[in-house]
């Protein structure tokens, strides 16, 4: 009892217990991207394991529609701090991607700017469906 009591006053200290509860208010259930049927023009991910993850997965698929996809990571630390500055970055970042002409031919100078901006690496690679 005393381990469970100790760990709760750590993660309430770190902020894990406060995440943790946002998330649940914000997504009803966990999802599988591997199990979504959807397709998308644009996957955003906030750590390279996940990136690699769904790189991955639509890669294994055969391409039927060749409909490209690009997925872009965002690098983002499990902090507070790091999670708003993220979601301000990645927020701004999608309305840049809205409302350019050409996504196609723009978005890898798209990518710099915000790289350049942030001092954050971004990975982008196009996949089709």
């Amino acid at each position: 009892m005393a381990d469970s009591v100790k760990y709760k006053e750590l993660y309430t200290q770190n902020g894990i217990l406060h995440m943790l509860d946002r998330n649940k208010r914000i997504e009803p259930q966990p999802e599988r991207f591997q199990n979504c049927r959807d397709l998308f023009d644009l996957i955003l991910t906030c750590e390279e394991r996940a990136y690699d993850q769904v790189l991955e997965d639509l890669n294994s698929k055969e391409q039927e529609t060749c409909q490209p996809v690009h997925v872009i990571n965002v690098d983002i630390q499990d902090s507070h701090e790091e999670v708003a500055l993220g979601a301000f970055l990645i927020c701004e970042l999608c309305q840049c991607i809205q409302h350019t002409e050409d996504v196609e031919n723009e978005i890898d100078e798209l990518l710099q700017e915000f790289e350049e901006k942030s001092g954050r690496a971004f990975l982008h690679t196009v996949c089709f469906y």
